[in-house]
């Protein structure tokens, strides 16, 4: 038992010499130019096919895989706020806040081509990008991207809800508003 505490006491100074070498190898900083590669730059890309840690790898699905809870619509509608309302408005009408300071306006959710597209269409708009709109890929997780696509058809049930599958109190409350 001395012998073996004796040997670990003799080496901690080399360990520790050991770390220290360690912490001063060589490194670049992010964005640094290097001698290293033709291209000057010592920042790589991923390479090709590289999938991102925590990436789900499951088949996609067509449709919303979760419960439509109110939960989930809340939690959808809270993501869109952040990531959706500045361009697509928080009305979903495409008169966000971007827009007005010069940035094309995206469609608005409420047009027949986007009232018929698929759950999935959206999901992928979100995960890959379309037109001017970047990827949110990084930005916004799977489970998040489905609560979205679940708040934009929240939003668009909203503008045409029909009447017939309305409480009779939020009729009553039409009829009361409604313009002579």
């Amino acid at each position: 038992m001395r012998a073996a505490l004796a040997v670990l006491v003799g080496m901690a100074p080399l360990l520790a010499a050991c770390k220290q070498q360690m912490a001063e190898q060589p490194r670049y900083n992010p964005l640094d130019a290097s001698n290293e590669f033709a291209d000057g730059a010592s920042a790589r890309m991923p390479i090709q096919g590289t999938i991102e840690r925590g990436e789900d790898l499951a088949a996609t699905p067509q449709t919303i895989p979760y419960p439509i809870t109110f939960a989930l619509l809340q939690h959808g509608r809270q993501r869109f706020e952040i990531f959706c309302a500045p361009c697509h408005g928080r009305a979903g009408d495409g008169r966000g806040v971007i827009p007005r300071h010069g940035f094309p306006s995206p469609p608005s959710y409420h047009q027949d081509a986007l009232r018929q597209a698929s759950d999935r269409h959206f999901y992928d708009v979100i995960t890959n990008g379309y037109g001017v709109m970047y990827s949110y890929r990084s930005r916004v997780p799977p489970a998040d991207r489905w609560a979205i696509v679940a708040y934009i058809r929240a939003l668009q049930y909203s503008r045409d809800a029909p009447v017939a599958e309305l409480s009779e109190d939020l009729k009553a409350k039409l009829r009361s508003e409604a313009v002579p």
